[in-house]
């Protein structure tokens, strides 16, 4: 596991911090769609990274 697998998982779970807290809010649904998108993309892109698929 390098730096940028730990940064992406990192981002990807501070994202959905950001999802659950912008919902709580009543933010705009698009707002918080967009950044839960964001962060399955850092979390997929982490773990795809860990596992040698992607690289």
């Amino acid at each position: 596991m390098n730096g940028l697998n730990t940064i992406l998982i990192v981002l990807g779970l501070f994202l959905a911090g950001g999802v659950y807290s912008f919902q709580k809010q009543q933010m705009p649904k698009s707002v918080v769609v967009l950044l839960a998108i964001a962060s399955a993309m850092c979390l997929a892109a982490g773990v795809l990274r860990i596992q040698g698929i992607w690289e």
